[in-house]
């Protein structure tokens, strides 16, 4: 059975990964803010990347998978994923990169595919690709780069906030000229799940197969929701179209495991 560590575990991505895998895994999960549930969860250990060092997590746990799903200080991640890097060159381990469509933010006229070159104007995009240049280096079969859009669901960060906003009267920041895909949390444990059980290699984009205006996708969620006569705050930042979306053309999943616009913004009702 594979020994599988999310680091990250107690985020809402990591979280849904664990509790998708820990009935068919050995699965282990990193926590940092202190909570009683995680305490009382011997499956899960406090790791502050920005004090400790993660060698001594790995040595303890001895991963055969390792989901990378942290957040959190730009440089310490660095440091932690180099080191992640070192111990799975000199042990039986791979690692599951989670990356994100931002990688690609610089371009911007087309959909990216998985072997597109990456570059970013944003921080966080140029983060993210410090990571994946470092794992396209190793061999195929120590990494997965995963990259997602935004992620939808109930319970979601994103959906949280445009709750927010609404219930305090506030508007809500659309972009008309931006074309996006999008995903789900509970489609991307399914996929994530079966990139695992089938040792699939190399990069995946984990987004929907169909491609929508941000704008247009904001207002089915506010809509499946039952939310009418909202405010919306229109940001055009250029005047044609601009993409930021991931499509697949290599590594293209079973039907099951696709996902559509429409199904994403249903998902956002699900309890």
């Amino acid at each position: 059975m594979e020994r599988i560590l999310i680091l990250g575990a107690s985020g809402f991505i990591g979280n849904a990964l664990y509790k998708e895998l820990c009935s068919f895994f050995d699965t282990y999960g990193t926590y940092h803010t202190p909570n009683r549930v995680f305490e009382e969860n011997h499956q899960f250990h406090h790791f502050d990347m920005e004090t400790e060092n993660i060698e001594i997590l790995l040595q303890n746990v001895k991963p055969t998978i390792i989901i990378s799903a942290v957040r959190g200080n730009f440089d310490a991640q660095i440091i932690a994923h180099f080191e992640i890097i070192n111990y799975i060159l000199t042990h039986k381990c791979k690692l599951l990169f989670i990356s994100s469509a931002n990688v690609f933010d610089a371009f911007t006229n087309f959909p990216s595919y998985e072997y597109d070159k990456t570059l970013s104007q944003s921080i966080y995009g140029r983060f993210k690709i410090k990571i994946e240049n470092a794992l396209l280096r190793l061999p195929n079969d120590k990494y997965n780069i995963l990259r997602l859009p935004m992620v939808f669901g109930h319970n979601s960060p994103r959906l949280k906030q445009i709750k927010t906003l609404i219930d305090l009267g506030e508007a809500i920041e659309v972009f008309p000229n931006v074309v996006i895909n999008v995903t789900e949390i509970e489609k991307v444990t399914q996929q994530i799940h079966y990139i695992i059980n089938r040792k699939k290699q190399g990069v995946f984009h984990l987004g929907s197969s169909d491609l929508v205006h941000q704008k247009d996708f904001i207002e089915e969620v506010c809509e499946v929701l039952g939310y009418k006569n909202l405010v919306f705050k229109n940001i055009y930042d250029s005047n044609f179209d601009r993409f930021l979306a991931v499509l697949p053309k290599e590594n293209i999943l079973p039907k099951n495991l696709q996902v559509s616009v429409q199904q994403v913004a249903k998902a956002s009702i699900k309890s």
